[in-house]
């Protein structure tokens, strides 16, 4: 993916406009910035068969064979797996979270992926499949139709083409699965509850529970860097959901940890408020080199009979080397700075990449970069 020179201008514009906005960190509720220790959500698994692809399923694997047998045997049809054809079923892994305090009969999505060489799940059934947790045991059920975003189209094989969009052996089944068991969650311990950071920070950590204890002096305990022990007040032993709910809505600053995040496939550079740099000063020039190869026709001329035609190969080079800026960097050392700086330079979201990797390697910026 290629970058202009002026849209990069425009990005670092908007970059430095909205950190120079941003100001002090806002409050946010503690709902938002934690969770209720016990009121985990739990991975399910299960294998099943996905009916009525029109041609579409598995090429006959035994697996997939097998399972078909087995289900028919299971209403009382005793089908050898030899005699079967698996060109309409495909055999898929169905996988979905269970939620915390869902009761029996609550529905939830599933997704449902292709494991063999199906070509599509489009238009199929998922036949009932039990979904278990990690201690094997059966929480839910999922059966029905299969919702998928992409599909596979065109004549294929030898001389024809097909188009395909997205992922058509990947598909879900919304509200799929019905659930079976509840899984017990226990959340208030001897009248404690604890409080786990999405973020864990020690800096957030002693905020949240000085904000607690300034609503219920001396409530709170921070345990450490993700850990927060709430006792509950006299007021509300025995009303523990009113007192979740409660201390669910007060509102702490979290603090934000100096780091920039790049996309190097999409060219995105997403960075915090708190990122700093040393006095620093930035070259920043580049290099082309362009090689061009064609072949022209040499035609004898139309006298001399001992010419004959020939191809010519002709190539040509040509190097363009823009004039590099160079800019220092002083006060104030952030990056609102460094984004104006990188943007007087007109470099590239590529290039800016490299810049931002250089500043960290030369220990000028304090921040933690992160490359995906």
């Amino acid at each position: 993916m290629t970058f202009t020179s002026t849209a990069s201008r425009l990005l670092l514009a908007a970059l430095a406009g909205a950190l120079l906005l941003a100001g002090p960190a806002r409050a946010s509720r503690l709902k938002d910035l934690t969770q209720i220790e016990g009121g985990r959500d739990n991975q399910l698994v299960g294998y099943g068969l996905v009916v009525g692809l029109a041609g579409d399923g598995d090429s006959n694997a035994v697996s997939t064979l097998r399972s078909v047998s087995n289900v028919l045997q299971r209403y009382g049809l005793a089908v050898n797996a030899a005699d079967l054809k698996a060109k309409n079923t495909a055999a898929v892994m169905i996988t979905t979270d269970l939620g915390a305090f869902l009761k029996p009969g609550a529905r939830i999505d599933v997704n449902v992926a292709s494991m063999g060489d199906a070509k599509s799940l489009q238009g199929g059934v998922l036949l009932q499949t039990p979904l278990m947790g990690a201690d094997g045991r059966v929480y839910a059920v999922a059966q029905g139709p299969v919702a998928i975003g992409g599909f596979t189209g065109g004549a294929g094989g030898a001389g024809g083409a097909t188009v395909t969009k997205n992922h058509p052996t990947v598909g879900n089944i919304s509200s799929g699965a019905i659930v079976e068991r509840e899984i017990p969650a226990a959340f208030v311990r001897e009248n404690v509850v604890r409080l786990l950071l999405h973020n864990p920070d020690f800096t957030s950590v002693s905020r949240m529970a000085e904000a607690i204890n300034t609503k219920w002096s001396g409530a709170a305990l921070a345990v450490d860097a993700a850990t927060i022990a709430v006792t509950l007040p006299a007021a509300y032993r025995g009303r523990d959901v009113a007192f979740i709910a409660d201390l669910g809505q007060i509102e702490a600053s979290p603090d934000t940890l100096a780091r920039i995040v790049i996309n190097e496939r999409t060219g995105t550079i997403v960075a915090t408020s708190t990122v700093r740099l040393s006095q620093v000063a930035i070259a920043h020039g580049s290099l082309t080199i362009t090689v061009t190869s064609n072949v022209g026709v040499s035609q004898p001329n139309a006298f001399n009979n001992s010419g004959q035609t020939a191809a010519v190969q002709n190539t040509q080079t040509d190097v363009n080397e823009t004039k590099g800026g160079f800019t220092i960097i002083n006060e104030p050392p952030t990056i609102e700075r460094l984004a104006a700086a990188l943007n007087a330079l007109g470099v590239s979201t590529r290039e800016m990449m490299a810049i931002f990797q250089t500043l960290k390697r030369s220990g000028a910026l304090q921040a933690e970069l992160v490359i995906n």
